[in-house]
């Protein structure tokens, strides 16, 4: 299979974010045309957004043709978002970042590289291995670290940063293990990465550059609490 021939998916789950969508797919898509050897398409999935992103979905669509789509989705829900777009996609690889490009894109080549040329199935930003370089509030770093210490309690696993929003899965992957995964929300990216390695699928992780998004909406508490009971709920057996 040459380069050429494989078909790579990037999505940008959204939800009221009139204000950096189109920068942020610019950026994605000047990049990717300069450091992307495959064939790509940048699909933003909308989680009910109530502001102008869906009209802005349109206008991106209409002046990238065949580089940028979008779906719609009615109710909220990162997870509820990347598991409509990765089900609908026929390409080979589904990545997913965040709208905020918070990590650096240019770890985006070598996780590709996993997946397409190794054996790795799953593929996911670390900001937690040598080599990463982090920058954010002393809060959610403290919150990130214990977050991830209780995995490691609970399951022992080999990944080091579950929450990382910078993933990429093979189709054939996604396929067998996302119908397992029953969390819609923020939750979702854990249980993957969990059910996944339980089930023997390789992951592959690489050291990212990121930088906290200080504008983020993400509820700190309440999405840290939903994780807890996530991993209760894997835990035994959910």
């Amino acid at each position: 299979m040459t380069f050429g021939d494989v078909k790579v998916d990037i999505v940008i789950p959204v939800y009221n974010e009139e204000a950096q969508l189109a920068g942020s797919v610019a950026t994605l898509r000047e990049f990717l045309i300069r450091s992307c050897p495959y064939r790509w398409r940048i699909v933003v999935a909308d989680n009910a957004s109530v502001d102008r992103t869906p009209e802005i979905c349109k206008e991106l669509a209409e002046k990238y043709p065949g580089e940028v789509t979008f779906i719609r989705l009615e109710q909220k829900g990162r997870g509820r978002a990347l598991r409509a777009a990765w089900l609908g996609s026929d390409a080979d690889v589904l990545c997913y970042m965040d709208v905020d490009l918070s990590t650096n894109l240019r770890a985006l080549p070598p996780l590709l590289a996993a997946l397409i040329h190794s054996d790795y199935d799953l593929g996911t930003g670390s900001r937690l291995m040598h080599g990463a370089v982090v920058t954010r509030q002393w809060k959610r770093e403290i919150i990130s670290r214990c977050y991830n210490l209780l995995i490691r309690l609970m399951f022992w696993h080999k990944f080091r940063d579950a929450q990382c929003g910078f993933k990429a899965i093979t189709r054939e992957a996604a396929q067998k293990l996302i119908p397992q995964v029953k969390d819609n929300h923020w939750f979702f990216d854990s249980e993957l990465l969990l059910k996944a390695e339980r089930q023997g699928y390789r992951i592959f992780e690489v050291p990212v550059e990121w930088i906290e998004d200080l504008d983020s909406r993400v509820k700190i508490v309440s999405t840290a609490w939903e994780d807890i009971k996530g991993l209760v709920r894997v835990r035994f057996g959910g």
